[in-house]
């Protein structure tokens, strides 16, 4: 090669190079925009879930204990107004829990989530009844405690799942 055409292939190169540095700078800046928005994203449903759950696993165990709470008072007759209030106040704050989780969890969440609502919806329909002097034949506080009793290695699978599912394995 000549002198003249190692010059031109070098300058070739060079304006090359020049040229698409500004392209290959701003190709590698929008991948790493889009990896950090993807890595955002990805926390953010973390965080979303863990929420849900957190909200979900407090309130359905609330709920829990207010039937629960309710069944020794109706049973002892001293089921007043106030206890009432503050058990609906309980389901209407699962059922909106329930209701949001189901937007972002996982499915088998949600079928743990459904067989602790099966019993805890159960139990609450069997309280109003007793509450209000129209129980069914065999229906009976005492009964549906243990009825209720039901609900509590549902709870503990349900919060197994969630904890799996976020991770925690101790």
């Amino acid at each position: 090669m000549t002198v003249a055409v190692t010059a031109m292939i070098t300058a070739v190169v060079g304006v090359l190079g020049t040229l698409f540095a500004p392209v290959l700078s701003q190709r590698l800046t929008a991948r790493q925009r889009a990896e950090e928005a993807q890595s955002a994203e990805r926390v953010r449903r973390f965080e979303e879930r863990r929420d849900a759950y957190t909200a979900m696993n407090r309130a359905s165990r609330q709920f829990h204990t207010l039937l629960k709470d309710a069944l020794h008072r109706i049973r002892d007759g001293v089921y007043t107004e106030l206890e009432r209030d503050q058990l609906e106040e309980a389901r209407r704050d699962y059922r909106d829990r329930y209701a949001e989780a189901q937007m972002v969890v996982p499915e088998r969440i949600l079928d743990a989530s459904r067989s602790v609502n099966q019993v805890l919806a159960g139990v609450d329909a069997v309280v109003k009844r007793l509450d209000r002097g129209l129980g069914r034949d065999g229906e009976s506080a005492e009964g549906t405690l243990l009825d209720l009793k039901e609900a509590e290695p549902r709870l503990a699978a349900m919060r197994r799942l969630m904890r799996a599912d976020l991770g925690v394995t101790e």
